[in-house]
């Protein structure tokens, strides 16, 4: 703790206001003390000298006149003055000194040697007093008694008396004071030095506590055993800090919640204020918008987000909130994204932003396409052969049966027709079963050379037709086993070789590899046929999808082959990829795993 911190304690308080009060209560009744003590001596004082003046001396003084009788009143005032041991003074009406214990006053003017105030009192008839101070520095108390004759004032006797004896009491009486004043400040300081810590120590212990929980440590409990006040603070204390423990961890944990909600959330989501600003962007968001990799709290929305596109601006935003909020659809870098937007409102109702959901829906789309497009594929491959079917049925029956030669002619394209539908519906309905899981592989180990020989073997008849040269360029004896079913890798292979075939002119060449790879294994088929644009080939696998769809048809090809070669390839956990240069050829590249037990090829 800090000087400045620790000077400015409750404790320290607590001690001076101790201190102050114990100071003014001394301070207040020293002085009533020597206040009532100088009165009492002055008091006393003049309560004796008035008795022996009054029943001494002015009862027997019996002149009429002062100055006939002044040798006999100086002989008296000496006397007097023997007893009194006070200066003595008799004055007469005209201010002189008739007669005084000290000879030197003797006819002056009394004026000049007693107060004033008092010799005109006392020619008033009154016994006036007066204290002051001789120019040698000594205290005295002056009482002028009036002389009385015919009940007239003649005259006044005063006396002059020393009250040193009474300052030096009421000095010493002082020094006791301050010396009682020094002591009950010293122990008032120590004693309220103890009382004050004993209230302070609680106060502190839970000062250091709630500061331990503005750091975030609710751990800390407080142990004061008392009943009183600070006690039950400390009961409290306890209390709240238990219940705010739960709280906190509740919000946390909330928080902790929506925050991995909106970290792991697949829609973009952000949070603006009323001023237009960023509260909160998920990953998502910035993922989609492609915005930077840190938080864009407090950033301006237009200035971050509603630039990007109009639909994104936010006065769109507001517009749409005013009318109970909105949707849009964004496209974005080949992206296509449902936007929806409304207000959020704070506990009390009020409103506190806008919230705005970017949900990528371009799979969807794609989705929804393929399924217009499958539709229409599947209606337009059936409506062919049905048509042609269609016609040459009702040919034979309007009498063409009657001739053999023709009727037998029109039922073989009929049959060819029919075999079309056929394999049509085979293999939608293999595609259909590959989609659902419920296709049954039957997996065996297998060796990859010895497959793709004999299936290579299978289609140099097909090739040899077209006077191609299909070249197996790979080492035939070496073995390279792997885990597959091989009914359906050998489908894929005849797939992939006989679209080599039917893509590439008479007389090309076609060449077959197959290598290992690390734990894989890789088989190529290379052609110098027609080649595939570039902006083609990433739809090659689609399903119906033909680069030359005369030329497809003609040929009797479904558009489903390759579509079907990638879900078994996948179920084989591998991949196939087509690599084409429109005019230059392509290169099919399928990647299978090797059996984990027999990963290391040998030589048969």
């Amino acid at each position: 703790m800090s000087q400045t911190r620790k000077w400015h304690s409750i404790r320290w308080r607590i001690v001076l206001i101790y201190f102050l009060l114990v100071f003014i209560v001394m301070a207040v009744v020293g002085v009533f003390i020597l206040g009532q003590l100088r009165d009492y001596q002055m008091a006393s004082v003049r309560s004796n000298f008035t008795k022996i003046v009054q029943e001494n001396i002015l009862s027997g003084m019996a002149y009429e006149d002062l100055s006939a009788n002044r040798e006999s009143l100086q002989a008296d005032t000496e006397a007097w003055a023997q007893s009194l041991r006070e200066e003595l003074f008799v004055v007469d009406g005209d201010f002189r000194i008739l007669a005084s214990s000290n000879r030197n006053f003797v006819d002056r003017n009394a004026l000049d040697v007693l107060e004033q105030g008092v010799l005109l009192r006392g020619f008033a008839g009154e016994i006036a007093e007066e204290d002051s101070v001789l120019s040698s520095g000594i205290p005295v108390k002056t009482i002028a008694f009036p002389i009385r004759s015919g009940g007239e004032t003649v005259g006044l006797f005063c006396l002059r008396a020393d009250i040193s004896n009474v300052y030096d009491t009421l000095e010493n009486a002082l020094n006791i004071i301050v010396r009682a004043l020094l002591l009950a400040l010293l122990l008032t300081t120590v004693l309220s030095a103890v009382i004050a810590r004993s209230i302070t120590e609680p106060i502190n212990s839970v000062t250091e506590t709630a500061e331990s929980m503005a750091g975030g440590d609710f751990s800390q409990e407080l142990h004061i055993q008392s009943d009183d006040e600070i006690g039950r603070l400390a009961q409290m204390f306890n209390l709240l800090r238990g219940e705010l423990d739960k709280t906190i961890s509740d919000i946390n944990n909330e928080k902790s919640k929506l925050k991995t909600i909106l970290e792991n959330m697949v829609d973009g989501l952000v949070a603006i204020d009323p001023d237009g600003r960023i509260i909160h962007a998920n990953p998502a968001l910035r993922r989609m918008l492609a915005l930077e990799p840190e938080e864009p709290e407090n950033a301006s929305y237009q200035e971050l987000i509603g630039c990007l596109d109009p639909v994104l601006s936010y006065e769109v935003l507001q517009e749409g909130c005013a009318n109970g909020g909105g949707q849009e659809i964004l496209e974005k870098d080949g992206s296509i994204f449902a936007v929806r937007y409304d207000r959020f409102r704070d506990e009390a109702g009020r409103d506190a932003g806008i919230i705005l959901l970017l949900e990528d829906i371009t799979e969807r789309q794609k989705l929804a396409k393929m399924q217009k497009d499958f539709v229409a594929n599947v209606s337009h491959e059936l409506k062919t052969p049905l048509t042609t079917i269609k016609s040459y049925t009702e040919t034979l029956l309007d009498g063409a049966v009657e001739d053999k030669e023709t009727a037998l002619h029109f039922l073989g394209i009929v049959d060819s027709e029919a075999d079309r539908m056929n394999r049509l519906v085979k293999d939608l309905l293999q595609l259909s079963r590959l989609d659902h899981q419920q296709e049954q592989l039957h997996m065996t180990d297998c060796n990859l050379s010895l497959l793709l020989k004999n299936t290579v073997m299978k289609m140099e008849v097909l090739a040899k037709a077209k006077e191609q040269h299909m070249i197996c360029i790979f080492d035939e004896q070496r073995r390279l086993y792997a885990l597959i079913d091989k009914d359906r890798i050998e489908q894929v292979l005849i797939n992939v070789l006989s679209n080599a075939v039917k893509y590439t002119q008479e007389g090309g060449r076609i060449d077959v590899d197959l290598y290992p790879q690390g734990k894989e294994a890789k088989i190529l088929v290379i052609d110098n046929g027609i080649g595939i644009d570039a902006e083609e080939l990433p739809r090659v696998f689609e399903r119906f999808y033909r680069v030359d769809k005369a030329r497809s048809r003609e040929m009797g090809g479904t558009g489903l082959g390759l579509a079907i070669a990638k879900h078994i390839v996948e179920e084989h956990k591998g991949s196939i990829e087509m690599e084409s240069q429109k005019g230059k050829g392509t290169k099919v590249i399928i990647t299978l795993p090797l059996a984990p037990d027999r990963a290391v090829p040998g030589i048969e």
